[in-house]
């Protein structure tokens, strides 16, 4: 399927050649390049519809594409086995939702030490409260129902970042929150990611979001450019 990454000793963290998804009839993403060195924080914008949630879908390795290649975090995701895809999203990938997605059958804790018992591991309660302080959420035993949308942000960064990934990808991670709680959520993804030196990449309608990144890239019909840098 397409034309192999390689094995990642460029520096890119992230590298997409010719990348193209279908559904049906409708083309989503078309002849997409993209390369993110490793480290670098990046949005990507555009209009509703353009298929920002399937190219992270497809970063993450929840979407095989129909044509091109993918690598991300030094795994050719088009070459993959399923087992070595799910690996590597417990590994080296997180994602961060627009709507937090915490379940809600577990409190705060519980639900930042989720990826740490999918991945066989015994929680560190010590891990756990490091992570939740990192991100200014003092309430480990609170429920998802009792949390502002900010609150709820704040636990699924600190979740995605519990098993300290390489690269963090963040679908309208301020979408559903108001201006003051939007800029909060992004200056925190910016600073736990260069404190981790992990890659972020952000796909976001909020030009204020995009701004702060170190470059902006626009996903039309027509594919994918760069803005500024």
């Amino acid at each position: 399927m397409g034309t192999a990454c390689g094995p990642g000793g460029d520096g890119l963290a992230v590298l997409c050649r010719g990348l193209s998804c279908s559904f049906g009839d409708h083309e989503v993403l078309q002849s997409v390049d993209l390369a993110v060195p490793a480290g670098r924080c990046i949005a990507i914008v555009g209009p509703s519809g353009s298929g920002k949630t399937t190219l992270l879908h497809v970063l993450a390795g929840l979407i095989a594409p129909d044509s091109g290649a993918v690598r991300v975090a030094g795994l050719d995701l088009t070459r993959a086995s399923a087992r070595a895809l799910a690996r590597h999203r417990r590994e080296k990938v997180s994602m961060v939702f627009q709507f937090g997605e915490l379940l809600p059958e577990l409190n705060v804790a519980e639900n930042v030490s989720l990826p740490l018992r999918l991945r066989g591991e015994r929680p560190d309660d010590a891990l756990v409260q490091g992570m939740l302080e990192a991100v200014g959420l003092g309430r480990p035993g609170a429920w998802p129902a009792q949390l502002s949308g900010g609150e709820m942000q704040r636990a699924a960064v600190a979740r995605a970042l519990v098993t300290r990934p390489a690269v963090l990808l963040c679908d309208e991670p301020t979408g559903s929150l108001d201006a003051a709680n939007s800029e909060q959520v992004a200056s925190l993804l910016l600073e736990v990611a260069r404190h981790s030196a992990a890659t972020l990449v952000v796909s976001t309608h909020d030009p204020a979001v995009a701004k702060r990144m170190d470059e902006s890239w626009l996903l039309t019909d027509d594919g994918l450019r760069r803005l500024h840098s």
